[in-house]
């Protein structure tokens, strides 16, 4: 499938895939995306109640969301084990377009960048002592998550219009299944059906404000009981 790398409205990059005609990142900014969907509403929403975080992303992607994860957690004084999904991984060449390592919080944590696109995939690799990382190839209707392991979830897919197997009912059982009680999911998305479904899973949802060109997006936690 093609892939083009395109520049959004922040000045960040990102991937266009034209057969689809939809984005990794919002158009309107990726790094900003970024920063407001899975970094202030979810990062920073649970280093809140904790110091240690067990993270899953699903849509792994470019890497933008686990460098700023390693970056922010890094000065929240969080330990992180992160555990990234992706069934089609960014080749070398497509991150070289990206140029992220230039970005804002990225560019003093260029070792780092380049260690999180170099380490293996499919084992648990110590990045540093607060941050490892397991980058998963693999796709989400096949991937079996440990029960009750997980403290947040990005859901970071693509969004329903091109990939709505992927907002299904089962598969958000699933993810309820696999975080801790008082586990929370956050997307971009606030469509109607994808938090109903949610719901049905078993979270409560709240509808929060979005990034720039969205008006809201969604914050799912696992209530303790």
């Amino acid at each position: 499938m093609k892939r083009e790398i395109i520049t959004t409205a922040d000045g960040s990059k990102t991937i266009f895939i034209p057969d689809w005609d939809e984005n990794y990142h919002s158009k309107h900014g990726a790094l900003q995306e970024a920063l407001h969907v899975f970094i202030e509403a979810g990062l920073k929403y649970k280093c809140k109640e904790q110091s240690k975080l067990s993270i899953l992303e699903i849509g792994f992607g470019t890497g933008l969301n686990a460098m700023l994860t390693y970056v922010f957690g890094k000065e929240l004084n969080t330990h992180i084990e992160y555990h990234g999904l992706e069934a089609f991984p960014v080749n070398a060449e497509e991150l070289t377009a990206l140029n992220y390592e230039k970005l804002p919080f990225i560019k003093d944590h260029t070792a780092t960048y380049e260690q999180i696109h170099t380490t293996k995939w499919n084992a648990l690799n110590t990045i540093e002592d607060t941050f490892k990382l397991n980058k998963i190839e693999q796709e989400l209707q096949t991937y079996q998550p440990e029960k009750a392991f997980f403290d947040l979830i990005y859901f970071d897919a693509f969004g329903p219009r091109v990939q709505n197997e992927m907002w299904s009912l089962p598969i958000f059982e699933k993810l309820f299944a696999s975080l801790k009680q008082g586990g929370v999911l956050v997307t971009y998305c606030a469509k109607g059906q994808v938090k109903r479904d949610l719901k049905s899973a078993g979270f409560s949802i709240e509808s929060i404000p979005g990034p720039p060109g969205k008006r809201e997006m969604t914050r799912a936690v696992k209530l303790i009981r």
